[in-house]
């Protein structure tokens, strides 16, 4: 039996431990979770251990714990390091799931759970194929190590310090990442670049205390008022952001650039029919995919303040709220960006208001793979080998903060390998995965696995 005999046998108890790792809540942004997140870790680690002689290690952090297995039995052969996170977004709002977000449910060849498509589904892939290789030939085609965090979700605060004190043990060839998704479901492609992460929230007080709208209205300033002034000042009526100096390191998009992303099989109509909006929207002068991918964007999270509850209630709130993250693109820092940020909300601030701006930790500069290089043309084989189709290279409108800190601290590129989709509904209600890509992935990564240790 070799490799992809053992995992056709296998794909019924594969699929069983899929759904066992989507059921645990593993939501690491929300403390009371917390052991949660502990467990889907030790979880993870069961599932190396159970997979073959590889040395398996949960290393706490100041956050939550790390996964680390390796296994370095092929001298001479290229070494891997394979990425992915095991912690999940919260599940809100859980009126608009069909079906509870941690009780994955089979809907035809859909598995809908909280965080099966980013990052379960995939990051199990990895370890299923490690299995499958030492079940069938009793060892891997190259070296590899696996790194699982459980805070890719809140911008991995605790891996940079993790990955700076132990980078001779991550040391590898380059990393392949299992969290990321398929541009479509309908034609293969491979990631090549991503945005990068800056946020920041603000909250505007006004009088010490709610106050009755009728005998106040018109005596303080109305701090909800003040904080959509505040959102408004952001942007002009083009779409463009009026942040001062927030594209001074922007470069231009080249001919070949903007011929490449034109190239692309994109349907608008067909996009804004998935999302449910009217028309397309942003920076004028850049196609949809443009500002998607290769411009940077400040995009408003969450707005709250005042009464909220059913029915009406009379009042001028004391306080007022806000959370912002700017998608950022090559050369722009998200420091500068925040405190260029925090320099436009504090000059337009309104009166009869106070101002109190907060940095969350995490943040995360762009990334761009290099076309040429040899784990990119590696995958783009398999996948042309696989689908019968040429794949498309694409970027990432998203962020994977370890890309950026791998290439800066240990000169590692990431080649993006997941098989989700990009329509499953990740952060969002009802998040789903495509059941037929699962067994197509782990086809996949056994594949590249090979080919990658032909590669002397």
């Amino acid at each position: 039996m070799n490799v992809h005999d053992y995992l056709e046998a296998h794909k019924d108890a594969i699929l069983r431990d899929v759904i066992e790792f989507a059921s645990i809540p593993s939501i690491s942004t929300d403390p009371q979770y917390q052991g949660e997140v502990a467990r889907a870790a030790r979880w993870v680690a069961q599932q190396l251990t159970a997979a073959g002689p590889l040395e398996v290690d949960i290393i706490e952090t100041g956050g939550h714990p790390i996964v680390f297995a390796e296994w370095l039995g092929a001298p001479g052969k290229p070494t891997v390091l394979v990425y992915g996170h095991y912690d999940v977004q919260p599940p809100d709002p859980l009126e608009k799931w069909q079906t509870p977000p941690f009780s994955p449910t089979l809907r035809g060849d859909r598995l809908y759970a909280r965080g099966v498509s980013d990052d379960k589904a995939p990051l199990l892939t990895t370890i299923k194929v490690a299995q499958a290789y030492f079940a069938s030939e009793g060892r891997l085609p190259l070296n590899v190590k696996f790194l699982f965090e459980g805070e890719e979700e809140v911008g991995s605060p605790s891996l940079e310090g993790f990955i700076k004190e132990q980078a001779e043990r991550l040391r590898a060839d380059f990393v392949i990442s299992a969290d990321g998704a398929m541009w479509r479901a309908d034609v293969p492609s491979l990631n090549v670049s991503t945005r990068g992460l800056a946020a920041l929230e603000f909250s505007v007080f006004g009088p010490g205390k709610d106050l009755h709208s009728g005998r106040h209205g018109g005596g303080v300033a109305n701090p909800l008022h003040a904080a959509a002034r505040l959102i408004a000042s952001l942007h002009d009526e083009n779409g463009r952001v009026t942040v001062a100096g927030f594209y001074d390191d922007v470069e231009g998009l080249s001919l070949s650039e903007r011929q490449a992303v034109t190239e692309l099989p994109f349907d608008e109509a067909a996009y804004l029919a998935e999302v449910g909006s009217p028309t397309p929207y942003g920076e004028a002068g850049y196609t949809t995919l443009e500002r998607q991918w290769h411009r940077p964007t400040l995009e408003v999270n969450g707005l709250w303040g005042g009464y909220q509850g059913e029915g009406s209630k009379t009042v001028i709130p004391s306080e007022a709220h806000a959370k912002i993250t700017c998608r950022l693109v090559p050369r722009q820092d998200p420091k500068d960006i925040v405190q260029k940020l925090t320099r436009h909300l504090e000059a337009h601030q309104p009166e009869g208001v106070r101002l109190v701006v907060r940095v969350p930790e995490h943040s995360a500069s762009a990334y761009r793979l290099p076309l040429e290089h040899p784990g990119l043309r590696a995958a783009q084989e398999v996948l042309r080998d696989l689908y019968g189709k040429e794949p498309l290279l694409v970027g990432v409108g998203g962020t994977v903060p370890v890309c950026e800190t791998f290439q800066r601290h240990l000169k590692m590129d990431t080649v993006f390998f997941a098989f989700g989709v990009g329509d499953e509904d990740i952060h969002a209600p009802n998040e789903f995965f495509r059941v037929p890509r699962l067994h197509e992935g782990l086809g996949a990564w056994a594949r590249l696995w090979e080919r990658l240790g032909q590669d002397v």
